[in-house]
């Protein structure tokens, strides 16, 4: 209101006031939201109420505005700020969120903006819920100078001491650039719509002006770009509304916080359903590709597999699934990629998505075909070695149930570190079809019978003698399970009954570690 304007006196006109300055902060400029409308993208309340439950978006700091003495910005001081902040619930299940509005001065954060996003994010900690974040800024409010980077780090210390704590999830839906991009590093996962959202830290004006080189903003930081090159996101979405159900989906696999177990759902598909699809899955060849993706749909609940980082490092498949109603999460090498080899980015991939379901008690189920490290010069330089060691350090750390099927191949080091007995997993089968070795049987004969094959009068059928020998003895899930390695070998079609029973035997699972500040993973 002007301050010449009579202040009201009467209930009536106090409450006509009220609802005379909650109309001004719910609504943006016409033609600003037509800009938005124009771009395929929604306003910030939009966003809210398509993500939440009708009706149940619960609004904080409604009549917030900002403080900056700059004399330009004293003329404008619009309700709310750039961003919307409240809690809701998903499913009937309580969330906080923040939406960052680009339609008042670009959804540049500030200290006020800064200050309703920590508040809020205060209150899913305090009350044990998810924080979602809807991210659609032009960056650091140039006006305000220092202020708008300390309200950065105000935002990254909650991120970080909500980590492992209470689910985080950002959607990016608009432009996020420069140190806001570190926010949805930090989180959980981090969602973008295809053509309309991108992430840098410098775009590609400052990088034309220092390299020299030339990119768009689509190549640069895109859905796509940090879906396949980078691995920054884990989904892109076709549109925003995909987006929006998209997390809606992922809620439904998460708990409320740490100190719980995800919703289980009532199950539609029979637990002692075998399929007998699964005996033919693996072909006989071992040198021939299937997809594990089929492997999977074909074990859980419905066939329903919602696969997260589907775009990057390929060669190794994760996602969320459900066995019996229950929450589980999916990791498995791809043997129609690479032939399911483990190289830096699937191991970081895998090792990260771990970490994320031991975090927030989601069993872990692993399905093994893996003929070892991805060999050369660009892994061994790139630091394969540590690389590899975090999938290690995950699969041992993890606490939850862990259950792993060995479908064909498992060798060498890569062995282990797919969730072997060794690291600790509880309960571990494998397929007949299942060669569990140091190496596979033709590199094998080549290095222990090297002089034998020199010497023999006929190297090519001396070597498919022994190769012979070798997958008789070696290639094979036996040896594994006379030293109780492998705790049974199943008929593929038995194998989602397995899992099942299994994952109910472990509900009840209690494993203490050592006293300890927190380790130090392999970074």
């Amino acid at each position: 209101m002007s301050p010449r304007t009579r202040p009201p006196e009467t209930y009536e006109e106090k409450l006509a006031q009220l609802t005379e300055l909650r109309e001004a902060a719910s609504h943006s400029a016409p033609e600003a939201e037509a800009k938005q409308h124009e771009r395929g993208k929604h306003t910030a309340r939009e966003r809210v109420e398509k993500l939440l439950d009708p009706g149940s978006f619960q609004e904080l700091d409604t009549f917030v505005r900002h403080r900056t003495t700059d004399f330009e910005m004293q003329k404008n001081r619009p309700w709310g700020d750039a961003v919307v902040t409240g809690h809701g619930t998903i499913d009937g299940r309580r969330v906080c969120v923040f939406s960052q509005d680009f339609t008042v001065f670009g959804g540049s954060l500030g200290e006020a903006m800064a200050g309703k996003m920590c508040k809020v994010m205060d209150l899913a900690a305090k009350i044990g819920c998810p924080v979602i974040g809807i991210n659609d800024s032009g960056g650091a409010r140039i006006q305000e100078g220092v202020n708008s980077l300390g309200a950065y780090g105000d935002v990254f210390v909650r991120n970080v001491k909500s980590s492992g704590v209470i689910p985080q999830i950002s959607l990016i839906m608009g432009p996020c650039a420069g140190g806001a991009v570190y926010s949805p590093a930090i989180t959980d996962f981090t969602f973008m719509v295809k053509e309309t959202s991108h992430m840098f830290i410098t775009g590609p004006d400052v990088i034309r002006t220092v390299t020299g080189e030339e990119v768009g903003f689509e190549e640069l930081g895109g859905a796509m770009a940090h879906n396949t090159k980078s691995g920054v996101a884990h989904l892109a979405a076709q549109d925003e509304d995909a987006c929006l159900q998209d997390t809606r989906y992922l809620m439904s696999f998460l708990p409320q916080n740490n100190l719980e177990t995800p919703p289980r759902v009532m199950p539609t598909d029979d637990p002692m359903r075998m399929d007998e699809a699964l005996d033919s899955v693996v072909p006989d060849s071992p040198q021939k590709p299937y997809d594990m993706r089929d492997v999977v749909r074909l074990v859980v609940d419905d066939g329903e597999f919602f696969e997260i980082h589907e775009h990057w490092a390929r060669n190794i498949v994760c996602g969320f699934a459900r066995l019996d109603g229950r929450a589980v999460g999916v990791v498995g090498n791809q043997p129609a990629h690479m032939a399911g080899v483990l190289d830096i980015d699937a191991s970081v991939k895998a090792a990260r998505f771990v970490r994320t379901c031991d975090a927030f008690n989601v069993p872990l189920v692993t399905f093994v075909d893996v003929p070892g490290f991805l060999p050369g010069t660009t892994q061994e330089w790139g630091g394969i070695i540590r690389h590899g060691a975090k999938l290690l350090y995950a699969f041992t750390e993890a606490t939850v149930p862990k259950l792993t099927v060995i479908t064909r191949k498992a060798y060498g080091g890569a062995y282990d570190v797919m969730a072997s007995k060794h690291l600790l997993a509880d309960m571990n089968f494998a397929w007949p079809t299942s060669e569990i070795a140091v190496m596979g049987p033709e590199g094998a004969v080549n290095i222990i019978y090297r002089r034998d094959l020199a010497q023999s009068p006929t190297p090519e059928e001396r070597r498919e003698k022994l190769i012979s020998d070798y997958k008789a003895h070696f290639a094979n899930p036996y040896s594994a399970a006379e030293r109780g390695y492998i705790d049974d070998v199943i008929v593929p079609h038995e194998t989602r009954p397995k899992l099942i029973t299994a994952l109910e035997t472990l509900q009840t699972k209690r494993e203490p570690g050592p006293k300890r500040k927190h380790g130090n993973i392999p970074l």
